[in-house]
């Protein structure tokens, strides 16, 4: 019976079927198989709704699509490129931090793609930047920002591992710098390499982005800042950049109108934070059985026959999340983080660091051939072959394979500041 009950699942899963409705099934299934009363899943999904910081999420989402939707990240360019513009290769260093602060805000790699991807891409090329160097960074940079608050995944982590989503707001950080200051250093020396010529600065052209975007300049120091100084929570702080937001670009820029704009963008975001809510509540009941069976200790005892040390464990663990990451985003976090967490912490692993571990698989993840998320929007956006993004993304795959093992073997990168 219960073979039948899996294959049934993966037909259906094959046939398109939601993920929500799969988990939830198997969920009251196994819960059944075991004469446990089903309705263990719904509790899970009441006190999902509980949760303080679950109000985050939409919060969050909603102010991430009302910045994609105005003409904040044309303004944002035009002052980065302005103040940063004129050191060698300023435009790919431009690109790379303001593509990571509109990924941190709206927590979607896809819109930073579709969003600033079209808008760099001919300022680089025209640049004298080289196609390949090009079609690479863009297509790397979708994902970049998911280490900085108020990341989606992060709070995501959080929620399903019960870590205080602060603490692993502060943990990201160092990482995330590190990461992009690598990516910076190679995009000078690809710069240098192609004989790149910076854009001249100029001042009025300075004062000129700086004051267009003279109310958006604020919001990431008040929102990240606030978070690290311990001003405001992470839930508080999605109502104060929600409020922002909608006062900055409804009533002040007026890129969005209030009654014909805004029902649409909540509409919009609503859709992807009630497909995470559902994924969310079924999956978290599926994790209370998984504890009632104590899986995780089994898999801790059938690992430990075969691995005994930390750092072998944690390049299996690597290795795992990568393919998981790369094939399902969400659900990856939804439905594994509560089984490697108690089976990490069994290695002496902490959980905070775990965290920043599985986020920056999960940055790697998207770009990772060959079913990484970016490469698809990318080849769509840019009207390139994968084989040709394959190549453009591995020299950038590298440098990120190689801040993921520094991540992963020096834990302190983490949690300084955290404890």
């Amino acid at each position: 019976m219960g073979i039948a009950i899996g294959l049934l699942i993966l037909a259906l899963a094959f046939l398109g079927a939601p993920v929500f409705t799969l988990i939830g099934t198997g969920s009251i299934y196994l819960f059944y198989s075991s004469q446990i009363d089903s309705s263990a899943v719904i509790v899970e999904m009441l006190r999902l709704a509980s949760l303080p910081a679950l109000i985050a999420i939409p919060l969050f989402t909603f102010s991430g699509y009302m910045l994609a939707e105005s003409r904040a990240p044309q303004r944002m360019l035009a002052l980065a490129e302005a103040m940063f513009g004129a050191l060698p290769g300023g435009l790919a260093i431009v690109a790379l931090f303001t593509t990571a602060l509109f990924t941190a805000f709206t927590g979607v790699s896809g819109v930073t793609i579709i969003a600033l991807g079209g808008l760099l891409y001919p300022m680089l090329s025209k640049q004298g930047y080289p196609e390949k160097f090009t079609l690479g960074l863009l297509t790397t940079t979708g994902s970049l920002g998911l280490l900085f608050p108020p990341s989606l995944p992060i709070i995501l982590y959080g929620l399903v591992a019960k870590i205080d989503i602060d603490k692993l707001f502060k943990a990201g950080l160092l990482p995330g710098v590190l990461l992009l200051a690598v990516l910076s250093v190679y995009a000078f020396f690809t710069a240098k390499r192609s004989g790149v010529k910076p854009t001249p600065f100029s001042f009025a052209a300075l004062k000129r982005a700086a004051r267009a975007a003279a109310w958006e300049i604020p919001l990431p120091f008040v929102i990240i800042g606030g978070i690290y100084m311990g001003l405001f929570t992470a839930s508080e702080a999605a109502s104060v950049m929600a409020f922002y937001v909608l006062v900055a670009e409804v009533f002040i820029y007026r890129d969005l109108e209030l009654f014909r704009d805004i029902p649409h963008v909540a509409v919009k975001s609503m859709l992807l934070v009630g497909a995470i809510f559902m994924v969310l509540g079924t999956a978290l009941g599926f994790t209370n059985y998984l504890i009632d069976a104590q899986i995780p200790d089994r898999i801790f005892a059938w690992i430990h026959i075969f691995v005994s040390g930390k750092v072998m464990f944690l390049v299996l663990l690597n290795s795992f999340l990568l393919v998981i990451n790369m094939i399902e985003i969400f659900s990856a976090i939804i439905i594994v983080v509560p089984i490697i967490v108690p089976v990490a912490a069994q290695y002496g692993i902490d959980p905070v660091h775990l965290g920043i571990i599985f986020l920056l698989n999960l940055e790697i993840g998207y770009m990772l051939p060959p079913l990484g998320l970016n490469l698809f929007l990318a080849s769509s956006r840019f009207n390139r072959k994968l084989p040709e993004l394959y190549r453009a993304t591995g020299p950038f795959l590298l440098i990120l394979l190689g801040m993921l093992a520094l991540v992963t073997y020096l834990p302190a990168l983490s949690l300084i500041g955290v404890k």
